[in-house]
């Protein structure tokens, strides 16, 4: 399979996002370029990377050592919570531009609210800045709750292209969905596999489509979220496992199968609520 063949979701911008990529959260950066140089070679073409994962920089060596045209890559980057602040924000964003060696960057996002700091929407006004100059294509956020993106559409000017949370069949964030979806917002799911703090793999909903259609588990899975609609990027240190998840495109659940996984829902958040992460 080639990434041209990967769907894309159209942003509210204008521009297109691959909806299957692949992401670098805890991948050391002393492996990161060997990492992120076998996923391009697999055919990812959609890397998503954040400046508080110390790896942009090998991230950046890797896409200089691919060859691969620039404008076939989608590339995204986070601003850190210390960075927030209209001036700061700038400032950071030039950086991870130049630790990632790229003339522009196709998605900032702030990565987390951290309401404690309350600076979220002047940082966002910045964000909005940016994207008027040649560095910034597209914007976002990441981790975002409904009352936190309903503060932004109030107070700034532009809607966010994406909101990525964390999103796995127990963990489905519905409402904050429905109001993405309302608002034009597209879903990127991190976390998309559970981060293997459940078992999900041994659920009967999950292994049951697994066996029907001849594959593994975790392929059922990010085929659900493909056909849910979410952009996602799981990620993994080894060259087969790239290649399994990126190998979901022959096959299709039913939609019996897809509710079924829908309906494991059960509010099981594995990692930090937005609200309490500073």
């Amino acid at each position: 399979m080639t990434d041209q063949l990967v769907p894309r979701v159209q942003l509210n911008d204008g521009y297109s996002i691959p909806q299957l990529g692949f992401g670098v959260f805890k991948v050391d950066p002393d492996e990161t370029e060997r990492i992120v140089s076998d996923a391009l070679e697999v055919g990812y073409r959609h890397l998503d990377t954040a400046r508080i994962y110390g790896n942009e920089a090998g991230v950046g060596r890797a896409i200089a050592a691919s060859g691969i045209p620039r404008e076939e890559l989608f590339i995204t980057t986070k601003l850190w919570n210390d960075d927030q602040g209209a001036e700061s924000a700038r400032v950071a964003f030039e950086q991870s531009r130049e630790r990632l060696g790229l003339d522009y960057v196709d998605l900032y996002l702030i990565h987390w609210p951290s309401p404690a700091r309350d600076r979220y929407v002047e940082t966002w006004k910045a964000l909005e800045q940016l994207r008027e100059t040649d560095g910034v294509r597209s914007i976002g956020v990441s981790n975002f709750l409904t009352h936190h993106l309903e503060r932004l559409l109030a107070e700034t000017e532009v809607v966010p292209a994406v909101d990525q949370i964390e999103l796995h069949p127990y963990h489905q964030q519905p409402a904050t969905a429905a109001f993405a979806d309302e608002h034009d917002i597209r879903i990127e799911a991190w976390g998309p596999l559970g981060q293997g703090k459940y078992p999900l793999f041994d659920l009967p909903e999950i292994t049951g489509a697994a066996a029907a259609h001849d594959v593994t588990p975790a392929q059922v899975v990010i085929r659900w979220h493909l056909q849910r609609g979410h952009i996602l990027f799981p990620k993994s240190n080894r060259r087969e496992r790239m290649a399994e998840n990126f190998d979901v495109l022959g096959f299709e659940l039913s939609e019996d199968e897809v509710a079924a996984i829908t309906g494991l829902e059960r509010e099981g958040r594995v990692s930090a609520h937005p609200d309490e992460v500073d």
